[in-house]
């Protein structure tokens, strides 16, 4: 986990319920869910194996030991875990070398949490040194700290990565919104205790008790993220 933002500036909004706002990478922020999976296509594709588009709903989102681990049981390729890790890795750097770009509303919002002094995370089921290329793109100082898929004992959907977001901000995890576009990031999210917003990316995402579906982030700004938390 990393801060960087000065601790003058966290917990800055007291006087709003809302404490923080925690974000996803991959597919909420950032337009890079499909870089994963073209990045695992091609490395199967080298290894003489085709992947099955319906296995991409099954391993968006989740955490490279378990994705990765799926498609090398699904489709018996001789890799093992380890080395098929570097090799994603090294291929989603390569991609994000071209350029990140940012999903619909997300450069809006990013700008609209800054104004109001709202504590804001990036928590992501990647590998810290895949956070910091993106990072390098989309600015760090616009996060007051940032987690990472390999600093956490248990990643996504276990609730760690929230919580530890939580208790760097110094913030309550029910009094955090969360936004996330798939459903192991909401189960995570959910697990901490904090308030949902999900925009679904590859697969659907039900509404459900203390979780909200949108369409884009174009449909997200500060109010409604305060909305979550009041109720009013």
């Amino acid at each position: 986990m990393t801060s960087t933002v000065p601790a003058s500036l966290i917990r800055t909004n007291e006087g709003s319920a809302l404490q923080a706002v925690f974000l996803d990478m991959d597919g909420t922020l950032v337009d890079t869910e499909g870089f994963w999976w073209d990045a695992e296509v091609e490395a199967f594709a080298a290894l003489g194996h085709r992947l099955d588009e319906s296995w991409r709903d099954i391993v968006v989102g989740g955490p490279m030991s378990r994705s990765a681990g799926y498609l090398i049981e699904a489709t018996g390729a001789d890799i093992t875990l380890a080395e098929l890790t570097v090799l994603l890795n090294e291929k989603f750097e390569q991609r994000i070398g071209r350029g990140v770009p940012l999903m619909p509303g997300a450069e809006r919002l990013l700008v609209e949490l800054a104004r109001h002094n709202i504590p804001t995370a990036l928590v992501s089921a990647s590998h810290r040194r895949i956070i910091d290329r993106v990072l390098a793109s989309v600015g760090r100082d616009r996060f007051a700290l940032t987690v990472a898929g390999d600093e956490v004992t248990r990643t996504k959907p276990h609730p760690e990565p929230y919580l530890t977001a939580a208790r760097g901000i110094g913030a309550d995890p029910g009094l955090c919104a969360v936004i996330e576009d798939t459903a192991t990031g909401v189960a995570s999210a959910e697990a901490a205790g904090c308030r949902v917003v999900a925009v679904p990316s590859v697969a659907p995402i039900a509404p459900a008790g203390g979780r909200v579906v949108v369409r884009s982030l174009e449909e997200v700004d500060v109010p409604f993220l305060r909305t979550l938390i009041t109720g009013v």
